[in-house]
């Protein structure tokens, strides 16, 4: 009885791999930029860190003003990172869940900060928080409260250029979470102030963490709208951006140990955030 041909089949070749595709030959048109750009990214952190006085570098960073410039500003950025979490999240909502005429242009206007130049932002605040600002005025000689050069304004200030990372974040991890939970709990009788604080604030507390990080970031290094609007007054208003630019007029060293402050914060900053922010390889 005659066998049937046998038919050769070839093995079935894999799709490569978006790893595999990104380890081919690369252009040298590409690659030199990419590298000068590296390059430029990095040569003014390294010249940081070679210039830095590694050998004093303990006795500086326990200077009384250099403690002072770092308690100030931890204090500064934490509770504006509470002012911003406490109405930047239910803005964020707003943005993310209620559909409103507008939404486009507010959403814009909340971005605004993002790309105003800080000392502009200062003199924003300025004209309407200042003793004869729009606000300013009457919280003056209502409740003699007067923000502008004084602690409170470096909160203030800090937190109108930090807001914007934190609802940018939030807005983003409520519109990616899964409302059908929502959902279920209002079938089953919940409130909507229950939903959202049982419900919508787990559900989003990564993105609201990450948000805050950032905003926290921020505020910790803003400068001029600090300086514009709450001065730079030791001891009250003279931040860490601040104590490095007085420290360039005359003590260099002490300049390089608070910017080499400012950039380990940041470091540990975006080490922490890299799986949401930057993806991971």
């Amino acid at each position: 009885m005659p066998q049937p041909d046998k038919v050769a089949v070839a093995p079935a070749r894999s799709a490569p791999s978006p790893r595999s595709r990104r380890t081919g030959q690369v252009p040298v048109a590409l690659l030199l930029p990419a590298a000068i750009g590296l390059l430029f990214l990095l040569l003014p952190l390294a010249g940081l860190l070679i210039r830095t006085p590694w050998s004093t570098l303990p006795q500086r960073l326990t200077e009384p003003g250099v403690l002072t410039a770092l308690r100030l500003s931890v204090q500064a950025a934490t509770l504006a990172t509470l002012l911003c979490l406490v109405l930047g999240v239910p803005l964020a909502w707003l943005l993310a869940r209620v559909d409103f005429p507008g939404r486009r242009l507010v959403r814009a206007l909340v971005t605004v900060p993002l790309v105003l130049p800080p000392v502009v932002g200062g003199v924003a605040l300025l004209l309407v928080f200042g003793r004869r600002g729009i606000l300013g005025g009457w919280l003056d000689s209502t409740f003699g409260v007067t923000l502008p050069f004084t602690t409170a304004g470096v909160v203030l200030a800090e937190a109108f250029v930090a807001m914007p990372f934190l609802v940018i974040a939030v807005e983003g991890a409520l519109r990616g979470a899964d409302v059908r939970y929502e959902e279920a709990a209002a079938t089953l009788g919940a409130g909507r102030w229950t939903t959202f604080t049982h419900v919508t604030l787990p559900l989003v507390a990564p993105g609201i963490a990450a948000g805050a990080v950032l905003c926290w970031a921020r505020a910790l290094g803003e400068f001029g709208a600090t300086i514009t609007f709450a001065g730079n007054f030791p001891g009250r208003t003279q931040t860490m951006p601040l104590a490095v630019y007085l420290a360039l007029e005359t003590d260099l060293e002490a300049a390089i140990v608070l910017s080499l402050v400012l950039l380990t914060v940041s470091v540990v900053i975006l080490a922490s955030l890299r799986d949401r922010w930057l993806g991971s390889s």
